[in-house]
């Protein structure tokens, strides 16, 4: 939000130049994100008058204009499309500065001479619009300097208000805080009710009562749309970045600015039968006053007549409805819009306007009366008319309830380390709008927030509010107090920084991904659980809550492979949010890795990644858990049927490992071979303490066999079988070859095994061990009819 310090000025005016009161403001939570003149080096510049305009002799697009200073006539050549006799306009004399250092001298163009320059807007740096000279009204006196004309020696605050400050986009809010902060006082101009000169009011209905709470409406008769605003009222709406439009749209906007409550006129002449607020019904179209047609999507919450949609409630106006120059009576709108279900509807559209960025984060419910009466008076001085009384259409069970908060002595001591007066508590709270009631010992506040603020939850949003207000750097500093204890962490818990350090080392790089991501792409990966939606999403992109990281990595991926990455390895530690009756969230690991194993070298061109690599990578990553991990095929949406494994650690399932499904690769555009993994973090985080175990003195022996098997049987399976019946005298078992073609039937495959015996005590006899691996045959042939291969 930019605002001009003359105008904050003119409501609160601490004793403090503009650095410091920059400073307070930013002490009190009101970010300044910068301090910058209006102009900057304008000097020599007047308000002129053009007396006549004639063609250049030797160029069509230039004029010679005979232009009045006020003390004498001069010749200007100028080639701006509006220079005409009778405009006044900023005239820069010769040796005057312009802003940027631009100094002004006496030239000829085209052989004709020039004595000075006749400005635009953008040349003074006072909005970008070039295509013409400035046109300043016409009472404005001609040889006056033009700082002091326009009133240029202002500066303009720049505030970056975090969402929960709405109650901040306006003068009236950063006045009030800024009153209390600095103990000053407040100045607001007085609001009185205008009453009805007429009787005419229009028939307001509202359908949709949980989005629209209130709605406030007036009839305004016989206004003049040509009569024009004073000059303070359009710079005021020039510096806060809006242009200028008409008399009745900039006092909506001005009223806007000052008191944060977007308004909006309608003609009413435009208005068949009354005015509706609807949800919008199926394909709806409206033309906005962008220009642009849009077809409402369901849900979306519009203002109606009988026969079309009006606008989109509280995000902008339609084309047939909006003031024009043939406008003569008004239909004048202010509306409480519920913020939990405005949001997100105007970047649905691609819209983002000064409206809806109030509405989406909370505007005061009540400030509508306020705004509709301050508009009206506004538009009875400058444009006249008579208006009619005031249409209020309010649900109160939809209107916000402020449950009062509990604020304890004892608490602000223990957080922000210092004790606050009761005088001053009260007077933090009552400056603020807050009602008070304290018991008798002044040490417990009961605080009902205003209606203009949506964040008052909790105990600590209050302490919050006391520390901002008193000014963060004056909350002194103080060493921390009580004896320091080291906590205790089991030799048997790896810490995540282990982990993390381990996936590096191993060449994966760390990615960081917000904990929301596409519906489209939750979709995609976890279809089965439905993801917790955002009330209000920064982005139609970043709509709702992961339930897995790995959509958060893909998106990273295809970035990295749009950028020329032939080689990704990346993991990310996070929560993921389960929905259910609570809320779960669970700490998990994910991995993903696609493009070429190995990379780019000399000695040998490197494969593409497959299975076995991420396969590897878990168990590299679980290689000092209490058991090896195992894996079981299964199939998961979003990945690779046939290549999608459970990961199990005994019977515990710890996350899943594959391939990405061929239809997800297409739609994000990522390396056919990209496979990703995802574990539950705390159960991998267990490891088990290395035991010492002696070394035998004794030879171990191997024995390999092999046994033909059905195609789908787990080779796991198979290796699991014979290391359980070869008994408690095996060491080692591996599986060394898995051969599938002639001699072996079409669905089977032989296994290799090795099968390693040894003692701690003694030498294995040959009995022993043929005795062993008989039990080995034997059990493999009972329970998976696998067959000796010869």
């Amino acid at each position: 939000m930019i605002l001009s310090e003359k105008w904050l000025r003119e409501w609160v005016s601490p004793d403090m130049d503009s650095q410091a009161l920059a400073h307070s403001m930013t002490m009190a939570g009101l970010e300044v994100d910068a301090v910058i003149p209006v102009v900057d080096g304008l000097s020599g510049v007047i308000v002129a008058e053009i007396m006549s305009a004639e063609p250049h002799p030797d160029a069509d697009k230039l004029r010679v204009c005979t232009v009045n200073t006020g003390g004498e006539l001069v010749q200007i050549v100028c080639g701006a499309p509006n220079a005409q006799a009778g405009l006044k306009t900023p005239l820069a004399q010769p040796g005057a500065k312009l802003p940027g250092g631009v100094k002004i001298k006496k030239t000829k163009l085209r052989g004709v001479v020039s004595q000075g320059m006749l400005c635009s807007a953008a040349e003074l740096t006072l909005s970008d619009d070039h295509d013409g000279l400035l046109a300043l009204p016409e009472d404005a006196p001609v040889g006056e300097a033009i700082e002091e004309y326009l009133d240029l020696n202002d500066q303009l605050i720049e505030i970056g208000l975090t969402p929960n400050r709405a109650d901040c986009l306006g003068v009236l809010g950063v006045a009030r805080d800024l009153a209390v902060t600095t103990e000053s006082a407040l100045t607001e101009p007085p609001i009185k009710t205008v009453s009805p000169s007429i009787e005419d009011v229009f028939p307001v209905e509202v359908l949709s009562a949980a989005k629209c709470p209130r709605y406030l409406g007036r009839v305004i008769r016989n206004v003049d749309i040509s009569k024009t605003l004073p000059l303070f009222m359009v710079e005021r709406l020039r510096r806060a970045g809006i242009r200028s439009i008409d008399a009745v749209v900039d006092i909506t906007n001005y009223v806007m600015l000052e008191l944060g409550q977007p308004l909006h006129a309608f003609d009413l002449d435009s208005l068949q039968g009354g005015i509706r607020v609807r949800e919008a019904e199926p394909d709806e179209c409206i033309t906005l006053l962008d220009g642009e047609e849009r077809t409402l999507s369901d849900g979306t919450l519009v203002i109606a007549d009988h026969k079309k949609a009006l606008a989109m409630a509280g995000i902008m106006g339609g084309e047939g409805s909006g003031i024009g120059a043939n406008t003569q009576h008004l239909f004048l709108e202010a509306a409480f819009f519920a913020p939990e279900l405005i949001a997100g509807r105007a970047r649905q559209y691609g819209l983002h306007t000064d409206a809806s960025h109030r509405y989406e984060r909370g505007v005061d419910p009540e400030l509508a009366y306020r705004a509709m009466e301050r508009a009206t008076a506004l538009l009875l001085e400058w444009v006249g008319g008579d208006a009619g009384p005031v249409v209020d259409v309010s649900a109160s069970a939809h209107l916000p309830v402020r449950e009062p908060v509990t604020l304890h002595a004892y608490t602000i001591r223990n957080m922000l380390g210092i004790d606050v007066a009761a005088d001053e508590i009260d007077r933090i709270f009552t400056g603020l709008g807050f009602s008070l009631e304290c018991d008798a010992g002044g040490e417990v506040w009961r605080c009902t927030a205003p209606s203009w603020r949506f964040d008052m939850g909790c105990e600590a949003d209050l302490i919050e509010e006391v520390a901002r207000v008193l000014g963060y750097d004056n909350i002194p500093a103080a060493p921390l107090q009580g004896a320091a204890q080291a906590s205790k962490l089991p030799e048997s818990h790896m810490p995540l920084l282990s982990l993390k350090r381990l996936l590096a080392s191993r060449g994966f790089n760390e990615a960081i991904t917000f904990s929301f991501v596409s519906p489209a792409l939750q979709q995609l990966i976890d279809p089965n659980v439905t993801p917790i939606p955002l009330r209000n999403p920064i982005s139609s992109d970043l709509a709702v809550m992961r339930t897995s990281l790995i959509p958060g990595l893909l998106g990273a991926a295809a970035n990295n492979t749009k950028r020329q990455q032939s080689r990704v390895r990346l993991f990310e530690t996070g929560l993921r949010f389960l929905p259910g009756e609570n809320l779960e969230q669970r700490t998990t690991l994910a991995m993903l890795m696609c493009g070429s194993r190995l990379p780019e070298g000399w000695q040998e061109k490197s494969a593409a990644v497959d299975f076995y690599d991420i396969k590897g990578e878990v168990e590299a990553l679980l290689s000092g858990a209490a058991q090896a991990p195992g894996f079981r095929p299964i199939i998961r949406p979003g990945l690779h049927d046939g290549q999608t494994a459970e990961i199990l650690l005994g019977d515990t399932i710890l996350g899943v490992v594959g391939r990405l499904h061929p239809t997800a690769v297409q739609q994000l555009d990522l390396p056919s071979h990209t496979y990703v993994a995802e574990l539950d973090l705390e159960s991998i985080a267990k490891r088990q303490m290395p035991a010492y175990r002696e070394i035998s003195r004794f030879p171990e022996v191997r024995r390999d066999i092999a046994v033909i098997v059905g195609r789908a049987t787990p080779a796991t399976e198979v290796l699991n079988c014979a290391a359980e019946a070869a008994g408690h005298l095996l060491s080692d078992a591996l599986i060394f070859d898995v051969y599938e073609g002639e001699g072996v039937a079409a669905n089977e495959k032989s296994l290799a095994i090795g099968l390693t015996f040894q003692d701690q005590s003694r030498t294995l006899t040959d009995e022993e061990i043929n005795a062993s691996l008989q039990q080995v045959i034997e059990s493999l042939g009972e329970k998976l009819d696998a067959k000796l291969r010869h």
